[in-house]
């Protein structure tokens, strides 16, 4: 009896005096209580849309396109799309689909609101990196020169871009696309693109009026013709060559 009174004293002892002695058994247990359900991995991995940093500075792209232009463009336009995009996929299929898949399924689906709120972030996420400062002119990196010059060569593919903006009714995008390994020269509606019909986009320019209307008025031709010949960037262009 004794024996057993005098083990049940040093028990005590040692967990006052050394609590941390018995911290390691009990640890294990609360580190398995750390890992996520199945359901908050799923809501990691959820899409959230965010406006995008502009690669340059507001003004940096003055006098073809101007600050104005892009306060209103794109901290404005395309904040917008991005909230109304986030609002159309949360809690929905969409949501744990990549920004490119859900411009596919949206348009397969005919699901219009988000071919045009998640298609117009598409379209100005890669927009502001399509443009800028001290771009444009027919000087091009290898892969979109021999695409041009397959096409027919710069002046006809600047003649078919802008063509293709100018008859683009209302709002819409003039594009540069490849399909098959060749380049093709297509216009959209609204917030349509051509990955949504199966095309790759290399180059897209916005012909909303929120676009242009600041620096151009009503001149969509002129706009058309000062984003190829002033403002292109070649290289993202090549980036995104398949």
């Amino acid at each position: 009896m004794f024996r057993i009174r005098l083990a049940r004293a040093r028990l005590r002892h040692n967990l006052i005096a050394c609590p941390l002695l018995f911290k390691s058994v009990a640890e294990p247990a609360r580190l398995r209580l750390r890992f996520p359900s199945n359901a908050n991995q799923r809501e990691a991995t959820a899409v959230t849309f965010t406006l995008p940093d502009l690669p340059y500075a507001h003004d940096a792209l003055a006098p073809h396109m101007s600050q104005e232009t892009l306060e209103f463009h794109h901290d404005k336009h395309h904040l917008a799309y991005v909230n109304a995009g986030n609002d159309l996929v949360k809690d929905t299929p969409y949501a744990s689909m990549s920004l490119d898949e859900i411009c596919k399924k949206a348009c397969a689906e005919k699901n219009q609101a988000i071919i045009n709120q998640v298609g117009q972030h598409y379209n100005h996420t890669h927009f502001w990196n399509w443009i800028k400062p001290n771009g444009g002119g027919s000087k091009m990196p290898g892969k979109v020169e021999a695409l041009v010059s397959a096409y027919g060569g710069f002046d006809k593919m600047k003649a078919d871009f802008i063509q293709a903006g100018v008859t683009q009714f209302g709002s819409g995008w003039a594009w540069l696309a490849v399909k098959d390994g060749k380049l093709e020269v297509t216009k959209t509606p609204n917030g349509e693109n051509p990955l949504m019909h199966g095309m790759q986009p290399i180059l897209g320019c916005d012909v909303w009026e929120h676009s242009y209307y600041i620096d151009f008025r009503n001149a969509r031709p002129k706009y058309l013709e000062s984003f190829i010949d002033n403002l292109v960037n070649w290289d993202y262009v090549e980036s995104m060559i398949p």
